[in-house]
Formats: C-alpha cells, sequence, structure tokens
C-alpha cells in the first residue's frame, strides 16, 4: 500500500522556508479583487476566534449594515442561557502591522458610525478591523504546527459616539485591545451579566 505524500504547500515558494521544487513554476494566485480576498481573509480569522471561544456563528441576510451575529451559551450567564453580540468586520492595509502607540485611527463613513454607535441597544454591537500586509502573499503562513493569519484584529465597542467630520469620523482603537479566543469570552461573560461589551 503506498501513501501518498503531502505536497510542499501553505507557505509561496518565493517566502524562502519551502524549497522549489526543480523546474517547477511557482503557483498563480487567483484574480479575485484584493478587497475581497480581505473580507475573506478576516472571516476566516472571525472563524478561528469563535470556534477557539466556544462560539456559534450566523450571517443575517441581507447584511443591514452588521456582518455577523456572534452567540455565546454559557450557565454562568444570568440575563440568558445564551447571549449574542453583532460583529461588524473592516480590514485595511494603509495602518502599519503593529501600530505605535496606544491606539490607531480608523475612518468610518457618518451613517455606519451612527449605525454602530447607537445606545441603548438590545443587542450590543463591536466593530473589528483587521490589518493586513499589502501583499496578499505575506497573509499566511502554514507550517505542520500551525496556521498564522497575518497581522492582527482589534475590536471596540463605539456605543455613544459622536461623527465629527461631515462626511466621515475617524476613531481611534487601542491597541490593547487584540481580538482573540479568549478576548471573545470576556466580552461575552460581559455581556452575559449584563453589562456592555
Amino acid at each position: 500500500m503506498t501513501l501518498a505524500q503531502p505536497e510542499p504547500g501553505g507557505l509561496s515558494p518565493a517566502s524562502g522556508r519551502y524549497p522549489q521544487p526543480e523546474g517547477g513554476p511557482v503557483p498563480l494566485r487567483g484574480q479575485l479583487a484584493t478587497t475581497a480576498s480581505m473580507e475573506t481573509l478576516q472571516v476566516g480569522y472571525l472563524h478561528a476566534v469563535a470556534a477557539a471561544a466556544g462560539c456559534s456563528l450566523a450571517q443575517p441576510f441581507p447584511d443591514n449594515g452588521i456582518d455577523w451575529h456572534v452567540s455565546h451559551s454559557a450557565p454562568g450567564h444570568t440575563i440568558d442561557d445564551e447571549v449574542t453580540i453583532k460583529v461588524q468586520l473592516k480590514c485595511t492595509y494603509q495602518v502599519r502591522p503593529r501600530p505605535p502607540g496606544p491606539s490607531f485611527g480608523f475612518t468610518l463613513d457618518n451613517d455606519h458610525l451612527v449605525k454602530l454607535a447607537r445606545t441603548p441597544v438590545a443587542v450590543h454591537k463591536i466593530l473589528v478591523v483587521m490589518l493586513v500586509p499589502r501583499s496578499p502573499e505575506d497573509w499566511l503562513r502554514a507550517s505542520h504546527d500551525r496556521l498564522e493569519l497575518r497581522h492582527c484584529c482589534y475590536w471596540i465597542n463605539l456605543a455613544g459616539r459622536q461623527a465629527t467630520g461631515r462626511r466621515k469620523t475617524t476613531v481611534r482603537i487601542p491597541t490593547t485591545r487584540v481580538f482573540d479566543d479568549r478576548a471573545l469570552s470576556e466580552i461575552m461573560t460581559r455581556v452575559g451579566a449584563g453589562g456592555r461589551p
């Protein structure tokens, strides 16, 4: 019995981390628009975080300015056995990875900000912003023990924020609010106790 061997993959041959097969061509990437690819990447990040935090995901249809509903069941919740938050995803390569300082600026259309900032609400909302390298070749690194999505997502609750620009408003997103499974679990614990994200 012959077992198929996995082919080198995951990392681009150009990255130098996998040897280039002798005479083999460099795999071609698809022609999907970069912005569409960025949307797909951030959804993959959200799915990974939700899976590790034990949350379920639902996508509203049609999308009315909110991308995902994230739900979390736990016996410790006091307001219900399952709580839900709404998540709006954004992705950009215009902010450098590991932004210096306590926060970085991200610009939203005022109409979108008003939707995210509404208060009080029955279901809380958060904005999750993913920072990515400019080149899709640098978005992903795979090895036998890990899959890395580069670079990072940060989250913020914009409830009560006011629009300051004529059409767009720049909000400051704290760099301490890395969006990972622990952060999502803590958000859900606070919401499950009747608090804000």
